[in-house]
């Protein structure tokens, strides 16, 4: 290798590493050429084995990074989870890269991922459709595949998923014999625990179609078919009259100037004197979503900050009873999701090949590093129509199961089942 090709090689690493803001990584073009910041412990090399890579991060280190990492052009040499941490972390006490390019390339994918009826049915396919034995590998039992609630960091997997799900359910103080509509399915273990555990029926739409099969079987093999109906339909066909709203990572497939849409089909669901759950991952303050993570494993995806999903009740005077950050409970779900995928590595790339384990462990180790930074943040939002009574006194029932309402409660609350994961 000549001094030139050197010299060039070397500062293209100098400006990748600027870019993301002197991060503490060794960057790496074997046998010619490395750089790293002067004075600490590198936490990671990346090894780039492609001068079109090189050039690739230079030019658009997000994409670059993660498609190179993808084809096996760059591996990590250490912890790609502690890796991405301190990029995460560097890029946000700089500005280097600025926000130019993420913004306006962000609108594009805008553009060809819209979320009309007919894109996001093409967004969901491309995500959720990959393969229920896929999925089955490395999600717990039930197949839930959203944040869990963890009531001890030792807690299984399987444990804090129902812990999750009682959660929601006590929030909602859900009745025998109310009638539920869920916004966004997945599976089906939602449905069918707020049905078996809480006694109420369950409209539940989704427009996945593997999902809305396996959710179905599972309901007629548990006996619920007559108590959950699983809607293969998009929620802007939701129809009928209810007591409450559920909607758990589902918001994400909403574009945001759709926000309005939403709220009017919220209120001709549950109108003045209804109450819900909005549960969906969000952010401290309005930015781009990873546009590698909606170019190649979620696209279409969105994750508002705080006041901007709030545009989704403030039109229809939805009264706002209780706000939940379950950030760090996030980041434990995909430890224990990404421990799960690794183990079953080998069966994935005998399913799909190499790329597509590599594509999946990078979504799931940047999830997991976005999480544990504060990038991402995981929202539960309580609420109830203008005209609802407040329906608890204190916070007591959603964290120990016990009652303390504001107003006498209905007699058949005695018959409420009240799960809990841990005892």
């Amino acid at each position: 290798m000549g001094i030139l090709p050197r010299f060039a090689d070397r500062w293209l690493l100098s400006r990748v590493l600027e870019s993301t803001g002197s991060a503490p990584v060794r960057f790496l073009v074997p046998g010619n050429a490395d750089v790293s910041p002067s004075g600490v412990v590198p936490v990671a090399t990346v090894v780039i084995r492609d001068r079109g890579a090189l050039t690739g991060l230079l030019r658009d280190p997000e994409i670059g990074f993660g498609d190179a990492y993808m084809d096996g052009q760059i591996e990590v040499e250490g912890d790609l989870v502690g890796l991405l941490e301190a990029v995460y972390g560097a890029m946000e006490r700089s500005s280097a890269g600025g926000q130019w390019l993420p913004r306006l390339a962000s609108k594009w994918m805008d553009v060809w991922q819209y979320n009309s009826r007919r894109g996001s049915r093409n967004n969901i396919h491309r995500h959720y459709d990959v393969g229920n034995d896929f999925y089955k590998l490395w999600l717990d039992e039930r197949m839930v595949y959203t944040c869990a609630y963890f009531p001890a960091p030792s807690s299984t997997l399987e444990q804090a998923q129902i812990a999750k799900m009682d959660h929601v359910c006590r929030k909602l103080r859900l009745q025998p014999g109310e009638r539920v509509v869920e916004a966004g399915s997945g599976w089906g273990a939602l449905a069918l625990h707020m049905a078996r555990e809480y006694g109420v029926s369950v409209k539940a739409y989704n427009i996945s179609r593997e999902q809305i099969v396996y959710a179905r079987e599972r309901a007629r093999a548990e006996g619920m078919a007559g108590r959950v109906e699983y809607i293969e339909d998009d929620y802007r066909a939701i129809s009928g009259k209810f007591d409450v709203f559920v909607s758990v990572g589902m918001l994400e497939h909403v574009s945001l100037d759709r926000y309005h849409e939403f709220s009017g089909i919220l209120h001709r669901s549950i109108g003045d004197t209804g109450r819900g759950l909005l549960h969906f991952i969000g952010r401290n303050q309005p930015a781009v979503f990873s546009r590698w993570i909606r170019k190649r494993i979620f696209p279409g995806a969105f994750a508002p900050s705080l006041v901007q999903s709030l545009n989704v009740l403030e039109p229809k005077k939805y009264s706002v009873l209780d706000v939940e950050n379950l950030r760090m409970h996030y980041a434990k779900t995909l430890e224990h999701w990404l421990q799960r995928f690794e183990k079953s590595k080998h069966q994935i790339t005998a399913m799909y090949d190499s790329r597509f384990v590599r594509a999946w462990r990078l979504y799931l180790a940047g999830s997991l590093a976005a999480f544990r930074t504060g990038d991402l943040q995981l929202f539960q939002i309580l609420f109830t129509g203008s005209k609802r009574e407040p329906i608890y006194w204190t916070r007591d029932p959603i964290y120990a199961g016990q009652e303390s309402l504001a107003s006498p409660a209905p007699s058949t609350v005695e018959n409420v089942k009240w799960t809990h994961a841990m005892s």
